[in-house]
């Protein structure tokens, strides 16, 4: 070994380029008696062997020698006739370390104004100091092989993650907080996690200090979600009624349309469905809501029965509703519309056939049908086969 290597082996200490992480390993595990260590103020060196915490050197400059430093002893390789001490050494540093920053999702949470699942994020930055040194190295480092600042640091974040995961849904359930507004919450999330999360980081011997630009957000199409359904709410509230509502939004649409010239061909003109079934279907007069025809009142607007004459809220006579596409036979029983093919009435069940014409079997003249005898010579047009009679009924003329 050069002239460099044995004075790097007699002089222990950070080297510059680690003196930012929290936690720094000496590559050596073989370090020579009398060697000089030298601790900076804000650190302390720990002396790890056989999975135990052997020992702490305290800031400042020290000689690896058993007689001032008494566990030394305990770490003196027999092989090398105690020329060497066989240990680990960690320079760990005991400031605080700040804009550490934290991050993901959270949760899907019920919105308990809505009943909606809603993806909740939050991000943030979190300060992070070592104040037992021991604990560090026997609890995190010695149990889980975590060497590096980075892992210290990933280790911290995924606690700090663990706590807003219960906590925030925790408050979100019980104290019914809406999602939309949660914002509001944020320095009372972030008061809480900072003293639960001790809890979990407190045996590694560490602790987070504080937490900064702490932000708790929702997923973009998740608020979109809300606002929409929040507006929905109100108007209807407004409205009177989701139905109200529905019709509403549809005679908006047929408004925006003509206003657009689309005419009867524009959607909106034609109707727009509102999860309900509800289309305008002819100048905003009808609108089928859940199955069931309305006609709306052309003086105040209220939606009336199908079959009502007049208007329920102020008496103006109501224009019959259209009837359906393609319904041009009215039954003679009931008045019901039906397509120009029924042979029987939908309603009553009434025979829409019209009945063919009587014709003499005398004379041939055509007669209405029902007509007993016949107009021109007294025929019974109820017996066909019958002779007419050799004078005319009392009720009819004679011929």
């Amino acid at each position: 070994m050069g002239i460099f290597g044995e004075i790097r082996r007699e002089f222990i200490a950070r080297p510059d380029q680690a003196k930012g992480q929290m936690l720094y390993k000496w590559p050596d595990t073989n370090i020579r008696k009398m060697t000089q260590l030298t601790v900076e103020q804000d650190e302390l060196a720990v002396f790890f062997r056989d999975g135990r915490v052997q020992g702490t050197v305290s800031p400042g400059r020290s000689t690896l020698d058993s007689s001032e430093i008494p566990f030394l002893g305990m770490l003196v390789d027999a092989a090398s006739g105690g020329n060497l001490f066989k240990t680990e050494i960690y320079f760990i540093s005991t400031r605080e370390f700040p804009s550490l920053p934290f991050g993901g999702m959270i949760d899907n949470v019920v919105d308990p104004e809505t009943t909606l699942a809603i993806g909740l994020r939050v991000f943030g930055e979190y300060s992070l100091k070592a104040v037992e040194p021991q604990s560090l190295i026997l609890n995190l480092v010695g149990t889980r092989n975590i060497q590096t600042n980075d892992q210290i640091t990933d280790w911290m974040r995924e606690q700090l993650l663990k706590v807003l995961r219960t906590d925030v849904v925790t408050h979100v359930v019980s104290q019914n907080w809406p999602i939309l507004g949660i914002a509001a919450h944020t320095e009372e999330i972030e008061q809480e996690t900072l003293q639960k999360v001790q809890s979990y980081v407190a045996s590694y011997g560490l602790q987070i200090v504080r937490l900064g630009n702490f932000t708790i957000s929702i997923k973009e199409e998740d608020e979109e979600t809300l606002k929409r359904y929040r507006k929905d709410a109100q108007y209807s509230r407004l409205a009177g009624g989701f139905q109200q509502y529905s019709v509403g939004e549809a005679l908006q649409g047929v408004g925006e349309g003509a206003a657009e010239g689309g005419g009867a061909g524009n959607p909106a003109v034609l109707g727009i469905g509102l999860g309900l079934g509800g289309m305008v279907t002819g100048a905003g007069q009808t609108v089928a809501a859940g199955g069931q025809v309305q006609v709306r009142c052309g003086n105040c607007g209220t939606l009336n029965s199908e079959n009502a004459k007049f208007c329920s809220n102020c008496g103006q006579t109501l224009a019959p509703a259209p009837a359906p596409a393609g319904a041009v036979v009215a039954c003679p029983s009931c008045g019901t519309q039906n397509a120009a093919t029924a042979k029987f009435c939908a309603n009553c069940g009434t025979s829409l056939q019209a009945p063919a014409a009587l014709t003499c079997p005398k004379c041939g003249t055509e007669s209405p049908p029902g007509t007993r005898f016949c107009p021109s010579c007294g025929t019974n047009l109820e017996e066909p086969s019958a002779a007419p009679p050799s004078t005319p009924p009392p009720s009819q003329p004679p011929s």
